[in-house]
């Protein structure tokens, strides 16, 4: 008898135990039941505190709060940077990481471990470093302080790495040969990137972009300093909340809370749809 014919007979099948396939066992049910719970308490018990809060009043008071003037403006000038925020993320990022990938030059190694400070730098701080570069009294001899433009870049700080570094292994592993292959049969090197490379990257570039997205969203330390706060120029959401909070007044900061979370999850939504059939096409 052979050794494959020994393991089948002494290995008992799914359903010579008594299981269906598909069935957990013990261990992965216990697993399952803590991950759920440990979620609930994190993720999903808060989310239902908030939207609760925000429909205190009913439907009509949560419209009333998220169109009020002030909040509307935050609101559409968030989302809008945030937009922005991610698709020069899209672009840039995915240029970085060819490059680490793809090339070789002095200084690699510490362009890696910058790529990766607004990771580990709290968000105040990283504001603070904004100002001083970029205020009145930096030394480039620009105010960005106040300004929109301000406020994007110090998103465009804190989100840098999520495109990368979801980019970054997806080019590591890639097949070098179907790119040289491209190449001996005339293909131009535009040619060989659209029908390629992009194909392969596209989807770990739109998942990088859904976290950067999700990131500026609801960005607070960063940008505080930089923006000042300025109502109907560059006033954030998460600024207009954390008013709202300290005017004793929870309904209209749930409610202008919930609206973005729900923003974040039709665009979250959407990019992974894309995702899925862009992978499938690959």
């Amino acid at each position: 008898m052979s050794l494959v014919a020994q393991v089948d007979r002494a290995t008992p099948s799914a359903f010579a135990r008594g299981r269906r396939p598909g069935e957990l066992t013990g261990g992965a049910s216990l697993g399952l039941g803590i991950g759920v719970l440990w979620l609930s308490l994190l993720v999903l018990l808060p989310i239902a505190a908030i939207v609760s809060t925000a429909f205190e009043d009913g439907l009509a008071g949560f419209w009333d709060a998220v169109t009020d003037a002030e909040a509307l403006s935050a609101i559409r000038f968030t989302v809008g940077a945030a937009l922005l925020v991610t698709a020069v993320n899209a672009v840039v990022g995915t240029l970085i990481a060819w490059v680490l990938v793809r090339d070789q030059f002095p200084g690699k190694r510490v362009l890696e471990v910058v790529i990766d400070i607004p990771f580990a730098l709290p968000t105040i701080v990283a504001g603070l470093v904004l100002i001083t570069l970029y205020g009145p009294s930096g030394p480039f001899g620009i105010n960005l302080v106040g300004t929109r433009a301000g406020v994007v870049l110090a998103l465009l700080f804190v989100t840098l790495p999520f495109v990368v570094r979801s980019v970054q292994p997806v080019l590591i592993d890639a097949d070098r040969e179907v790119e040289q292959a491209a190449a001996s049969l005339g293909a131009s090197g535009f040619t060989t990137f659209r029908r390629v490379i992009l194909p392969t990257v596209t989807p770990a570039v739109l998942s990088g972009a859904a976290l950067s997205f999700a990131r500026a969203l609801g960005e607070f330390g960063s940008v505080i300093l930089i923006s000042a706060n300025l109502i109907g120029q560059t006033q954030v959401s998460s600024s207009y909340i954390l008013k709202m909070i300290e005017s004793q007044e929870p309904v209209a900061a749930a409610a202008v809370a919930t609206l973005l979370l729900a923003v974040a999850v039709v665009v979250l939504v959407e990019l992974d749809v894309v995702q899925r059939r862009t992978a499938r096409r690959g």
